[in-house]
């Protein structure tokens, strides 16, 4: 197949939807399919084409929601170029902007289009609306998404339960809705691919003592992860436990609300911040961490989840449906309900290292089944479907090319 995938956040811009993005095209591409990618250029207000790796940057302006930029609906250079692609499918991955556009040459091309849907937006308003109108603004987002997710599109693609239920039980959609969980290269997250030594060293740059435990947490810096509830916990079990310390990885605007809560918390010494980590390097991250933690309610999945199990750390995650599919509670990690639970899940784990250890071997290995080989597969059954009898008559014909090609060299002599 000739794939195009039309995304407002892609590298070097980097999240949880970047990144499960370039696993898809790879995972795509080792199967044998060409991916094409439509995107924004995040460095400036300029049209770029990336020749090479099959990608076109369009101009875009921020729209003061952390790092994203929109569009144009309709940027005229990259018709012609998308044009001479001849892509089979599309596949959006952003209701606005990109997303549109995408609309836009699936009606204009006669072209198929699958969109998977990333963000609950209705978590994410109070960023522009800055606490005025939020009620009307959801009910915006939820016309817009509606109007995208249902009347737009060929197949609907969301990671997990808590999604479809919104577009089915509050959306009321008639459109298909596929639950495939967003796959990552766990390879990428083993910690045998990382040397002993490596990894001290690094615990000692970032100023820890080498029998500090580690509680990780891995995301935005944004009010909706609800980080200050992590760092106020964190209160309590520094004071218990004078060798566990926090390291936060991400940035975002609450950033210095964060570092003002542990400075007057006084637990500036065990808590630390350490902003952005290049995507090549956040692997080798994980690779310190004893414990992963979250208390966020906003995630669609929680990608990071995933890859702290693929690391082999238990997971301390809040009861929500985003991570009760993945998260097994004493299995391969715990859930609490509340700060008081929190507490005693974090005091039980770091007293108990036989405990921590039989949770890090069934994280690993619950891991496994978000691998990008199987979400690729996923993925392409719904381009199949979307493609519906056109899929099968191009599969006949492709198979009937083989066949005379082999007959061709048959009677070549090769």
């Amino acid at each position: 197949m000739r794939i195009g995938i039309f995304t407002d956040t892609y590298p070097p811009y980097i999240n949880g939807v970047s990144t499960s993005i370039v696993m898809l095209k790879r995972a795509l591409e080792k199967k044998g399919h060409e991916v094409f990618i439509v995107t924004v250029n995040s460095d400036n207000m300029t049209y770029k084409y990336e020749d090479e790796n099959k990608i076109i940057r369009i101009p875009g302006i921020p729209i003061g929601i952390f790092d994203y930029r929109l569009t144009g609906i309709y940027p005229l250079r990259a018709i012609e170029k998308i044009k001479k692609w001849n892509l089979d499918i599309i596949h959006s991955h952003t209701e606005f902007g990109v997303g549109t556009f995408a609309r836009i040459i699936a009606k204009q091309f006669d072209i198929p289009i699958v969109h998977t849907y990333h963000t609950m937006y209705e978590d994410y308003v109070h960023y522009i609306t800055k606490g005025y109108f939020n009620k009307t603004s959801k009910k915006i987002v939820e016309y817009l998404t509606k109007f995208y997710c249902d009347q737009t599109v060929s197949e609907l693609i969301v990671p997990t339960k808590k999604a479809y239920d919104l577009f089915k039980q509050k959306y009321h959609v008639g459109r298909n809705v596929h639950i495939i969980p967003t796959g990552i290269e766990i390879e990428r997250f083993y910690n045998e691919n990382f040397e002993k030594e490596e990894i001290n060293k690094l615990k000692k740059d970032l100023g820890f003592n080498k029998d500090d435990l580690i509680i990780l947490f891995v995301g935005r810096m944004g009010k909706e992860k609800s980080v200050d509830f992590l760092i106020d916990a964190q209160s309590y079990i520094s004071k218990k436990y004078k060798n566990a310390k926090m390291l936060l990885i991400g940035d975002g605007p609450y950033l210095n609300n964060f570092k003002e809560q542990a400075h007057k918390l006084k637990i500036d010494d065990n808590v630390k911040f350490i902003g952005k980590v290049a995507w090549e390097e956040i692997p080798k991250y994980y690779q310190l961490a004893d414990l992963f933690v979250t208390a966020s309610k906003t995630e669609t999945q929680g990608l990071t989840v995933i890859e702290a199990m693929a690391a082999s750390i238990p997971v301390i995650a809040i009861d929500d449906e985003s991570f009760n599919t993945v998260i097994v509670d004493d299995l391969n990690g715990k859930i609490f309900k509340n700060k008081r639970q929190y507490k005693m899940i974090m005091s039980d784990l770091i007293e108990d290292k036989e405990k921590r250890k039989r949770l890090s071997t069934q994280a690993r290995i619950s891991a496994e089944v978000h691998s990008s080989k199987y979400f690729a597969e996923k993925v392409l059954d719904v381009y199949k479907k979307a493609l519906g009898e056109e899929y099968k008559i191009n599969k006949k014909k492709t198979f009937i090319d083989k066949i005379k090609n082999q007959i061709k060299r048959g009677l070549n002599g090769k």
